[in-house]
């Protein structure tokens, strides 16, 4: 792993940790454990910083999804769930800083433009899968899917005290959501 990715993964951190007013170029040199100012080496601005906060986060996340193509809705509805729950578990303090981030950017276009294709990945890859499934206008129903496991993945990340009870509802959802939207 480079620099570069070390001190978007404390950003990630430390935005999770703090929130927005939290993260600071200070901060994140910090939560790295380097000296003053490294962080605004790399990251001049704040924009800079935050745009590599959302780079970050959508190339951990997407390394996690499943990419493999399942035309069994069941089979499919098990691998969403998986992804769902690692990031709930493993990658929740990602999921938290992914959530301040979509709070700030109704605030800041060039931060929209940022996760908006990011969701474009997700959306993507649920539309070849559906598109795999048989399922009618597929896009449509991908883009639905998306907002339906993002409320998921935020009531879970936000609600639930245990990792154990984040999976349990994810677990309980996802195959709900996933027969929904394909019906």
């Amino acid at each position: 792993m480079g620099r570069r990715e070390e001190l978007a993964d404390a950003a990630i951190a430390a935005l999770a940790r703090d929130g927005m007013r939290g993260l600071t170029h200070r901060a994140v040199d910090r939560e790295a454990g380097l000296p003053e100012g490294s962080t605004s080496y790399y990251f001049r601005t704040r924009q800079a910083l935050l745009q590599a906060v959302v780079e970050r986060a959508t190339e951990v996340d997407t390394a996690e999804m499943d990419v493999a193509s399942l035309e069994d809705p069941q089979a499919a509805a098990a691998t969403i769930a998986g992804v769902l729950e690692a990031w709930v578990t493993t990658g929740r303090e990602r999921q938290v800083a992914r959530f301040e981030l979509a709070l700030e950017s109704t605030r800041r276009p060039e931060l929209r433009a940022a996760l908006v294709a990011r969701q474009e990945v997700f959306r993507g890859a649920l539309h070849e899968q559906f598109a795999l499934m048989g399922v009618d206008d597929p896009a449509a129903r991908a883009k639905e899917l998306v907002a339906l496991l993002n409320g998921l993945l935020f009531d879970t990340v936000v609600r639930e005290e245990s990792a154990a009870d984040a999976v349990a509802v994810i677990r309980a959802n996802v195959p709900r959501l996933i027969a929904a939207v394909t019906a």
